[in-house]
């Protein structure tokens, strides 16, 4: 399914358009419950996650998932389809495997939520080291800063079958 485009809402910046992507919600934001790509329980948070956590269904990111897709904005439904443009991506590295986050929201991300939303993938990766040295998953975990959204999206590759199974490897 090719990307389809939107203009950027920033008028001093027309050089770009930015990828439409349909994201599936797997965790509402102020949701507890960690859940990956198929549905499967992953672990309770102690902290509400702060925004919409999903998937792109139609892209396999880099560690052999669904591309993992953040929506900002009010809480949404688990299971709900939203198309909204990719405005950043958030690189994160689990268990020494990299692996992109694609930001999408209506408007583009202000500094501030930029701030945000490296602050808690920092926190998050520093949380996931600790579930992952208590599971005996060695490997570096880490945020690697913040990207674009198109790069990010072209490291991913187009999902081929209809029956998602899930990834490869366990998370």
């Amino acid at each position: 399914m090719p990307l389809k485009r939107q203009a950027r809402t920033d008028p001093t910046d027309t050089s770009r358009q930015l990828p439409q992507l349909e994201v599936v919600i797997e965790i509402p934001r102020g949701s507890f419950l960690k859940r990956g790509s198929t549905g499967e329980l992953d672990f309770i948070s102690p902290f509400p996650c702060p925004f919409n956590y999903g998937s792109v269904d139609q892209y396999i990111g880099l560690e052999g998932d669904l591309l993992d897709a953040v929506v900002l904005g009010p809480r949404l439904q688990r299971g709900k389809r939203v198309t909204v443009p990719a405005v950043g991506a958030v690189g994160l590295t689990d268990r020494g495997m990299y692996d992109d986050k694609i930001i999408c929201s209506p408007a583009p991300a202000t500094p501030r939520q930029r701030f945000l939303i490296l602050l808690f993938f920092r926190l998050y990766a520093k949380c996931k080291g600790v579930l992952n040295f208590f599971r005996g998953c060695p490997g570096r975990n880490a945020c690697d800063g913040w990207g674009d959204a198109t790069e990010a999206i072209s490291r991913a590759q187009p999902r081929k079958d209809e029956e998602w199974t899930g990834s490869d490897i366990s998370f």
